[in-house]
C-alpha cells in the first residue's frame, strides 16, 4: 500500500466531510449542543489526522513503525467519522445527528480501502515492535529541542518515576528538594522573557518539559503549569514594576504561585464570581496606596498552602455586572507548613481529598478580611481581570494537553511492561491478540494526541489567536490519556485494581484531565463557536 498517497487522498476526503459538518452545524440552532459539540469532535479528529500526516512528512515518510501507526490512526478515525465518534464513554456522535448520513456513506466509499481493510496484522506488527523496544519517531529536527527533551527525560527517570507512586500513596507534597532540582533545570522560567530572568523559550519547549515530567507524575508536570500561568499573566498584563518584582522570582523558583479562580457553585461560569475586594485608603500598616481587603470563598485551589503568591480573580467593581466587574490581584502570602497550612491573617482553608492528581494538594479557601498591598492590582486597572485571564487560557490548555500526552505515554509503558512480564497459559500476555490490539491502538492514540498538541504549541508560538487549536489539543489528549490508562489497567487485570500497582495511580490521574482547565464540553463549545464564526 502506498501509504503516503493514500493519506493525501484521505485528508482531502475528510476535509470535505468536515466542511459539510460545519455547514450542517451552522444551520442548527445554537442551543443544540450535541450537534455543535459533535461538529467540534469531527473538526478535532480531522486536525489530528493532518498533524499525523505532517509528522510523517517531517520524518521523510517515517519508519515502518511510523507508517503502521499512522495507518491505524487514519483507519480508526475514519471508522469513527463514518460510524460513531466517541464524545464520551456512552455518547457516540452518529453522522445522522448532523444530517450527514449520505456524506458519511460517500466518505466511506471514497476511503473504502482503509475502512474495509483487515488491519489485524498491522496491529500485531505495531505491538511486536513495541515489545522489542521500538517507538515511533519523536525527533523534532532541532538540536536544542531534542536536547531539552532528553534532559528532562533523564531527570524524570532518575528523580520522579522511582518515587512518584510512594508519594501518591502517602499524599505527600512533591519534596522541596525535587522542586529545587526542577527549578535548577529551568522548569519555572522556561517561557518567561530573558530580561526577567527566564529562558525565553517557546511554548513547544514548555510542552516537551510538561510532557516528560507528567510522564513521571502528573503532579510534577502540573507544578510547572502554576508558574506558567502566573508568569504569562504578569508578563502580558502587569505593570513594569510588577514584572520586575515578580517574574525573576517566579523564574528562579523562589516564588511558587497558585491560581485562585474557581468558586463554589460557579465552575466555568466565571462571570458569576462573588469573591470581593475593596480598596481602603489608609491602614494601620502604613501602606502608601492603601490596601485591598478581600472577602469570599474559593475552591479547587491547587497548591494553595505551599505557594507564595496568589493570582486571585475577584470582583472589585460591585456595580458592574458579569465579567466587567472582575479584576486580577497579585496577592502575596506566607508559605504554609504541615502544622499551619494557612498562616496569613484573614485566610483559612481545608484540604479536599482527591483520588489522584496529588503532590500539590487541593483546597477550599475562605477569605475574611485578607489584606493585600495597594499595588496588587494586575496592570493597575480594574475590570480587566477576565480579559487578562482569557489571554492565558490558550497556553494553559496546551499545557494540559501536554500533561495528558505524558500520562497517556506512561499508561502505555505500564501496560506494555506488564504484558511482557506476565505469563498466562504458558505465554506472555503480549502474545494474545486482544492485549496486542490494546497496545497498538494506545500507541496510535498517543501519537495522534502528541502531534496535535505540538501543532497547537507551534500555532501559539506564531503569536496568533489559537483558542481553537488549544481546545482541540486538550479535548483529544485528555480522551487519549483516559482510554490508554483504562486499557493498561485492563491488561493488568485484577492486579491493576490494587493500590500497589502504579497503573492504579495513573488511571486516577488521567481522569482529571477531562475536567480541569475547561471540561471537555467547554472545549467543544469553544471549538464549535470559533469555527462557526469563521475564525479558522
Amino acid at each position: 500500500m502506498e501509504t503516503g498517497a493514500d493519506f493525501a487522498k484521505v485528508l482531502g476526503a475528510v476535509r470535505g466531510y468536515c466542511d459539510l459538518a460545519r455547514a450542517a452545524a451552522a444551520e442548527i440552532d445554537a442551543p443544540n449542543q450535541r450537534a455543535h459539540h459533535g461538529f467540534a469532535w469531527i473538526a478535532t479528529s480531522v486536525a489530528a489526522l493532518e498533524a499525523v500526516a505532517g509528522w510523517l512528512d517531517a520524518n521523510g515518510g517515517g519508519t515502518e513503525l511510523d507508517r503502521n501507526v499512522a495507518l491505524l490512526a487514519f483507519a480508526e478515525t475514519l471508522g469513527q467519522l463514518t460510524g460513531g465518534l466517541p464524545m464520551g464513554q456512552n455518547e457516540l456522535l452518529r453522522p445522522g445527528d448532523l444530517g450527514l448520513g449520505q456524506a458519511a456513506r460517500d466518505l466511506a466509499q471514497a476511503c473504502a480501502d482503509l475502512i474495509e481493510a483487515d488491519l489485524a496484522q498491522t496491529r500485531a506488527a505495531v505491538a511486536a515492535a513495541l515489545a522489542t523496544g521500538q517507538w515511533p519517531s519523536e525527533g523534532l529536527h532541532d538540536a536544542e529541542l531534542d536536547t531539552i527533551r532528553d534532559q528532562f527525560r533523564r531527570f524524570t527517570e532518575a528523580e520522579i518515576l522511582p518515587h512518584a507512586h510512594k508519594w501518591h500513596l502517602a499524599n505527600d507534597l512533591i519534596p522541596d528538594g525535587t522542586v529545587q532540582a526542577m527549578a535548577d533545570l529551568g522548569t519555572f522560567g522556561a517561557t518567561i522573557p530573558e530580561q526577567f530572568g527566564g529562558l525565553g523559550l517557546s511554548k513547544l519547549v514548555m510542552c516537551l518539559i510538561t510532557e516528560e515530567l507528567s510522564r513521571g507524575w502528573i503532579g510534577a508536570g502540573s507544578l510547572g503549569t502554576r508558574s506558567e500561568i502566573a508568569g504569562e499573566l504578569i508578563a502580558m498584563g502587569g505593570t513594569p514594576e510588577q514584572q520586575a518584582h515578580w517574574l525573576p522570582r517566579i523564574a528562579s523558583g523562589e516564588i511558587l504561585p497558585t491560581a485562585v479562580f474557581t468558586e463554589p457553585d460557579t465552575g466555568s461560569d466565571l462571570g458569576s464570581l462573588q469573591t470581593r475586594a475593596r480598596l481602603v485608603p489608609g491602614s494601620a500598616s502604613g501602606a502608601g496606596d492603601g490596601e485591598w481587603v478581600i472577602d469570599g470563598a474559593k475552591t479547587w485551589i491547587t497548591h494553595a498552602s505551599r505557594s507564595d503568591l496568589m493570582t486571585l480573580l475577584c470582583r472589585t467593581l460591585p456595580d458592574a455586572k458579569g465579567y466587567a466587574g472582575l479584576s486580577m490581584l497579585l496577592v502575596p502570602k506566607p508559605r504554609g507548613t504541615e502544622g499551619d497550612p494557612f498562616p496569613a491573617e484573614g485566610m483559612s482553608g481545608s484540604e479536599i481529598e482527591v483520588l489522584g492528581y496529588r503532590g500539590m494538594r487541593e483546597y477550599a479557601l475562605q477569605f475574611d478580611g485578607l489584606r493585600a498591598p495597594g499595588d496588587a492590582l494586575l496592570g493597575g486597572e480594574q475590570g480587566q481581570g477576565f480579559k487578562q485571564l482569557m489571554r492565558t487560557f490558550e497556553a494553559a490548555r496546551i499545557q494540559t494537553a501536554a500533561r495528558a500526552v505524558g500520562v497517556a505515554k506512561r499508561a502505555l509503558e505500564l501496560g506494555l511492561d506488564y504484558a511482557l512480564s506476565r505469563k498466562q497459559f504458558g505465554k506472555a500476555l503480549v502474545q494474545f491478540p486482544r492485549v496486542a490490539d490494546k497496545l497498538a491502538m494506545s500507541l496510535a492514540d498517543f501519537v495522534l494526541s502528541r502531534e496535535l498538541t505540538y501543532a497547537a504549541a507551534r500555532a501559539k508560538d506564531t503569536g496568533k489567536r489559537c483558542d481553537i487549536e488549544a481546545g482541540m489539543a486538550k479535548l483529544l489528549a485528555a480522551r487519549a490519556a483516559w482510554s490508554n490508562a483504562d486499557a493498561a489497567l485492563q491488561i493488568h487485570g485484577g492486579n491493576g485494581y490494587a493500590l500497589e500497582y502504579e497503573i492504579s495511580r495513573v488511571l486516577c490521574d488521567a481522569r482529571i484531565l477531562n475536567i480541569f482547565e475547561g471540561a471537555a464540553e467547554i472545549q467543544a463549545q469553544v471549538i464549535a463557536r470559533g469555527l462557526l464564526e469563521g475564525r479558522n
